[in-house]
């Protein structure tokens, strides 16, 4: 989706992403999905030049869920270490963090793309018990008589079953 990287947008596009996901049944990814989404739009929010369009892609891939977002600055982000009592600053290294993997490319000669990964596989479970088998002894088949046989189908026949519709109504 495309859009102005705006304070009033950002919680929007929050919450399209977790629509998403929850569709996709990968309800376990919304909140690190969420604030790694926050995170770069509020980068492009205060960074980008020179304007706040935006572009956000949300793929899954096999065993991996891709967020990225690309704007129209082509300055590559850079990590710092913030101080202590800064209020900004540590929104790449948040998304580091919680990502599985993340990074920069450039976007044509007038943008970049900032993308960070998700693992989609659910930890591993323990495998249930396996069932013990048991040795069957083998007896020989029972013979039935013509006459036998369709004297049992006959009595397990119904006289008359009436028409039934699986349709209300």
């Amino acid at each position: 989706m495309e859009l102005q990287a705006l304070p009033s947008r950002i919680g929007q596009v929050r919450r399209i992403v977790s629509a998403q996901l929850r569709y996709w049944h990968l309800d376990a990814l919304i909140d690190r999905a969420s604030l790694g989404v926050t995170e770069l739009l509020s980068n492009v929010h205060r960074h980008a030049q020179p304007d706040k369009t935006c572009t956000v892609e949300i793929e899954l891939l096999l065993d991996r869920l891709t967020v990225s977002v690309r704007d129209h600055d082509p300055r590559m982000p850079v990590v710092d270490d913030a101080e202590p009592l800064a209020t900004c600053g540590r929104g790449l290294a948040m998304v580091a963090a919680m990502s599985e993997s993340w990074g920069v490319r450039p976007d044509g000669e007038s943008g970049k793309v900032v993308w960070f990964t998700l693992p989609t596989a659910a930890p591993a479970v323990a495998a249930p018990p396996r069932r013990v088998r048991r040795a069957v002894q083998e007896k020989p088949a029972r013979r039935f008589a013509v006459a036998e046989v369709a004297h049992a189908a006959d009595g397990l026949r119904p006289e008359h079953a009436p028409a039934r519709s699986a349709v209300a109504g």
